[in-house]
């Protein structure tokens, strides 16, 4: 069921990031030796770089920012205004800000929002953005759009903070696998989609040197086939890369999804316990395996405990976002 589907996006998306927000920003021996193995929702311990003292379940900048693209898409009827969306990000994060939190804006993003109050044009306030911002809160986009107009959605999403060929085809690559995935293909199709997706968004935007996202997912794909959960641990850690650098970590995620995409509490566990941008390496691996499996394929369990620590109801979310697909696709 599409609706299904859809709420299991961005259900995966909260999950992944909240078990990643202990582990954030943290070597992979630094959580073995704090953690051991990461199989369940922790709490920030108190000298956690960016999330200090948060209770287990709680999510972070990759939910928030998703769930307010999600609100400016449905509110826009399918547009997404560069300035409202830059001022919908200054004021989360002043929110952010007064709510004792460390996880702020990330750094092309800020860096493109400081242009932009200087006067520049949002189609070259991004120009340098090759972070993951731009793919870690896409997953609305791939709910609400499919079929040939998606590119130009990501695109639009991505213009005013990471308008680069690297930072819009991670982003097209996550939103591809989402739009497959709620549209009921299988996993080996939704990542040809996001190949695919990734190869159109690299000719877009500003050129900026960087391993190509496509020809990583492609590669990567085919390496980590038939490794255990051990080996595949210390291939994406070790050669893939965890770091914000979006053909670092969003490549990792989709690492994972190749990998144990059958079992989603395998996946996002692991992703958990990389070390590096945890939180968004896992919260791309939950939208992409949400929207595949549903709710229904989410550790229950989990999800159950994300949804009450944050009081999490997306139902009128994904109904706006459904009825945005119905027109736009």
């Amino acid at each position: 069921m599409i609706r299904d589907r859809a709420l299991g996006a961005l259900y995966g998306l909260a999950l992944g990031d909240a078990l990643g927000m202990p582990t954030q920003s943290m070597s992979r021996p630094a959580i073995a030796a704090r953690y051991g193995v990461v199989d369940r929702l922790l709490d920030g311990a108190p000298d956690q770089p960016i999330a200090p003292g948060l209770p287990a379940g709680t999510v972070t900048d990759d939910t928030e920012q998703a769930l307010l693209l999600a609100r400016l898409l449905i509110e826009g009827e399918g547009s997404v205004d560069p300035l409202a969306f830059a001022t919908a990000l200054e004021d989360w994060e002043q929110d952010m800000i007064r709510r004792g939190s460390l996880d702020l804006l990330g750094p092309s993003t800020r860096r493109a929002l400081t242009r932009l109050r200087d006067g520049e044009s949002p189609d070259e306030t991004g120009r340098d953005g090759t972070t993951n911002g731009a793919a870690m809160r896409v997953a609305p986009v791939g709910i609400a759009v499919a079929g040939p107009r998606l590119l130009d959605a990501v695109v639009a999403s991505s213009r005013v903070t990471h308008h680069t060929g690297l930072g819009i085809a991670a982003a097209a690559a996550v939103a591809a696998a989402v739009s497959a995935g709620i549209a009921g293909a299988g996993l080996p199709a939704a990542l040809d989609a996001a190949e695919r997706a990734a190869a159109a968004g690299a000719t877009r935007g500003h050129w900026v040197a960087g391993g190509d996202i496509a020809a990583r997912l492609r590669w990567v794909r085919g390496w980590v086939r038939g490794m255990s959960r051990a080996e595949l641990a210390d291939a994406v850690a070790e050669v893939v890369g965890t770091s914000v650098a979006a053909n670092e970590s969003v490549v990792a995620a989709f690492a994972l999804v190749e990998a144990l995409g059958a079992d989603p509490r395998a996946a996002l566990t692991t992703a958990a316990s990389l070390g590096g941008d945890t939180d968004t390496v896992a919260a791309i691996c939950g939208a992409v395996l949400g929207a595949h499996h549903g709710v229904a394929g989410l550790p229950a369990d989990l999800l159950h405990q994300v949804r009450t620590v944050n009081r999490l109801d997306l139902d009128t979310t994904v109904d706006g976002l459904l009825a945005l697909r119905s027109h736009l696709s």
